[in-house]
């Protein structure tokens, strides 16, 4: 395949990563969903990593993988969305050195989140502690209102942060 083959399929990838990960925040977002779109938003889940590893970073695959985890919470599915989680936290760990601060933060959030949908609450605090301390290192003032908005948002499964 030559050079220019290649940089325009890669070109697409990124096209897909991008429509794909935006399908399923708006479907995150959705107050009510069907459960046509339910599945959509798995396949959109699914679809944007496939992509991201195609035309992304470590990075892009790392955020996948925490979106898949939270697709995976908000449908109360914890086997699934603990996994996800897990490999979001190997992949930060393997690629430390490339992640933005406050990925760290997301990567503990979504652990504590699954962790307290499987029911183990004492996991999910010792997770949940660590996404609070990472989020206060965030640099950029939207990013860290951005995690400490999610934070305090969504289903923390009778999880008590305090």
């Amino acid at each position: 395949m030559s050079e220019e083959k290649k940089e325009s399929l890669k070109e697409k990838h990124l096209q897909f990563a991008k429509s794909t990960n935006n399908r399923v925040w708006e479907l995150l977002e959705k107050n009510r969903r069907s459960p046509a779109e339910d599945q959509e938003m798995i396949l959109s889940a699914f679809a944007s990593l496939y992509h991201w590893m195609n035309a992304g970073t470590a990075v892009n695959t790392q955020r996948a993988y925490w979106m898949l985890s939270r697709v995976y919470q908000v449908l109360n599915k914890s086997e699934d969305a603990l996994d996800w989680a897990l490999k979001c936290q190997v992949i930060t760990e393997r690629y430390t050195d490339e992640m933005e601060d406050f990925d760290l933060a997301f990567a503990q959030e979504g652990l504590a989140r699954a962790y307290a949908l499987s029911g183990d609450h004492k996991r999910a605090k010792r997770h949940y502690d660590q996404a609070v301390s990472f989020g206060e290192l965030i640099q950029d003032p939207e990013d860290k209102l951005t995690f400490e908005k999610d934070l305090q948002d969504g289903n923390w499964f009778k999880l008590s942060p305090e």
